[in-house]
């Protein structure tokens, strides 16, 4: 729980049928340490609320009339990097999970994660919460199962450089074991345990990690380590 003097986690929900807004508001809401502070039925509005909004989370569904939630994410995210950098709202990606062929354009875009739709409520709280405290990513449940299905090993043979090939070759050895383990789905915590060194030391590797990659949270850590075939779909941690 937590204490009265800190502000709630800020909550925007962004989809187009009322019903499911209203169902992720009343299991929102009926938290003492979450707020629901927002809402818009489609992306055009979504737009228009959130640029200056005062939000630190905000779900979002793909498929909407007029500007899906695609273009929103990468509007809003190049938007709140350059006007915001210092508290830049973290975006959860609502899909169904076999459909949305978008859904990992929109982690490329800057979304931090995904939400199923059908999810159970405690699972929708946690990832809210995991997400705002930028320490792991999305449980392993759903960003972790999405990946393994939507992404492919990029062909190594052909001779193109990958994605982030230059900076993969600057990360040192530890850097490297610290990306494979957030790959994996673990914490800082976790991890630190598995390394047998201090948290704080995590913390630094992971900001390193990040800087060398030019990301901004933890994901494209994990979309970099499956596209180039570190991580394959059913590693466990």
């Amino acid at each position: 729980m937590s204490p009265d003097n800190i502000q709630p986690i800020r909550v925007a929900i962004v989809d187009d049928q009322q019903l499911l807004r209203a169902g992720f508001k009343m299991v929102i809401d009926s938290q003492p340490d979450l707020t629901v502070v927002g809402e818009a039925g489609d992306g055009d509005s979504a737009l228009s609320l959130l640029k200056d909004f005062d939000v630190d989370i905000v779900l979002m569904d793909i498929r909407m009339p007029g500007m899906d939630g695609l273009a929103v994410t990468a509007s809003l995210t190049e938007y709140w990097a350059a006007k915001q950098p210092e508290h830049t709202p973290r975006i959860l990606i609502l899909t169904t999970f076999d459909l949305d062929e978008y859904a990992l354009e929109a982690i490329r875009a800057g979304a931090s994660g995904f939400l199923l739709k059908d999810a159970p409520p405690e699972e929708m709280l946690n990832a809210i919460r995991v997400v705002h405290s930028g320490d792991a990513v999305i449980a392993p449940s759903t960003t972790k199962r999405l990946l393994g299905r939507l992404i492919t090993p990029l062909p190594t043979e052909l001779g193109t450089p990958s994605p982030h090939e230059a900076a993969l070759s600057s990360l040192t050895e530890r850097e490297m074991d610290v990306m494979l383990l957030i790959a994996k789905g673990m914490s800082n915590t976790e991890i630190a345990k598995e390394l047998f060194v201090a948290e704080a030391t995590v913390k630094t590797h992971v900001g390193r990690i990040l800087h060398k990659l030019g990301a901004r949270d933890r994901v494209p850590i994990v979309v970099t380590a499956y596209e180039n075939g570190l991580v394959k779909p059913g590693d466990e941690n």
